[in-house]
């Protein structure tokens, strides 16, 4: 089988299009701005989640008081299955791994200045990556989620996927096969930041249509369609970045994608302020200081 020498170079380099018009420049600008916009929201939404992961669950455990856990999901702590803790706790601990190393995997600059620290974070995270998807499905497994047999098959196509992305990104990296490499490492960010978007969407169909079909449990309508939702699209996402990197786009697109950007970067910072303001914030503070006492 022939390789194809282009595998080895990096996707943002290949195939420039032509010099575009002044137009056309300004469009791509407001593109880029809004993608910006998006990328800087998101990740500091990202951190603060991880930030909540962190002090609340590894707070409470360094203390003793893991049953608090519950507060955030009854069951999630459960004695009588002690593998299921430590499986979730696993799947928490690289969860805030990702949150906090995928969007650096990204800096363009970055990467094409320092390729080992690239290299080395990018090892961390597929691992962290297959971990969480490991402990996720170990805890399903072990336990069963609590919204029953949709969440559970919801949930665990959803830690799959992302071992098999996490696996496949690796796989052709160390085959210097670097296109191919970028494109499964963006569908393995695509899926890691659905635990952070889970939140996210859930806050915006609360704040939007009152929590309409949501049932106790997460037994109603809205709730089985959530088990999928949370990922699937973002695959279909990716699969446009993807194929959106080998020609540019019309000026009238890109300002369709700024002017989205930017009610997307609105959007995460609104629901991420009225997480903060709700449980995030209260537990994150909880966490610390019961690790503290």
């Amino acid at each position: 089988m022939t390789r194809n020498r282009n595998d080895r170079i990096d996707p943002a380099h290949r195939g420039e299009p032509p010099a575009a018009s002044a137009d056309g420049a300004t469009a791509h600008a407001v593109s880029r701005w809004g993608s910006g916009l998006l990328f800087a929201t998101s990740w500091i939404s990202g951190v603060v989640f991880a930030t909540y992961i962190a002090a609340f669950f590894g707070g409470t455990l360094l203390a003793g008081a893991g049953e608090r856990w519950n507060e955030s999901l009854p069951g999630l702590h459960d004695p009588a299955t002690p593998m299921a803790i430590v499986a979730i706790g696993v799947h928490f601990l690289t969860g805030a791994v990702l949150l906090l190393l995928g969007p650096i995997q990204f800096i363009g600059h970055l990467r094409r200045r320092v390729p080992a620290l690239h290299r080395g974070l990018g090892r961390l995270y597929v691992a962290s990556a297959a971990l969480a998807g490991i402990g996720g499905l170990f805890f399903i497994v072990a336990k069963g989620t609590v919204g029953g047999t949709v969440m559970d098959i919801g949930f665990g196509l959803y830690g799959i996927l992302m071992v098999v992305c996490a696996a496949l990104a690796f796989v052709h990296a160390r085959a210097g096969r670097f296109g191919q490499h970028r494109a499964w490492a963006i569908r393995l960010f695509a899926l890691t930041i659905g635990s952070w978007l889970y939140r996210m969407e859930y806050g915006a169909w609360f704040l939007v249509a009152g929590g309409v079909g949501t049932g106790r449990g997460f037994t109603g309508w809205f709730d089985a369609v959530m088990a999928f939702f949370f990922y699937l699209p973002n695959l279909v996402v990716a699969e446009w970045v993807i194929r959106s990197t080998r020609s540019r786009p019309t000026p009238l697109a890109s300002i369709g994608s700024g002017a989205l950007m930017l009610f997307a970067s609105s959007f995460v910072a609104l629901v991420t302020w009225l997480f903060i303001q709700g449980a995030w914030g209260r537990r994150i503070a909880s966490g610390l200081l019961t690790m503290s006492s």
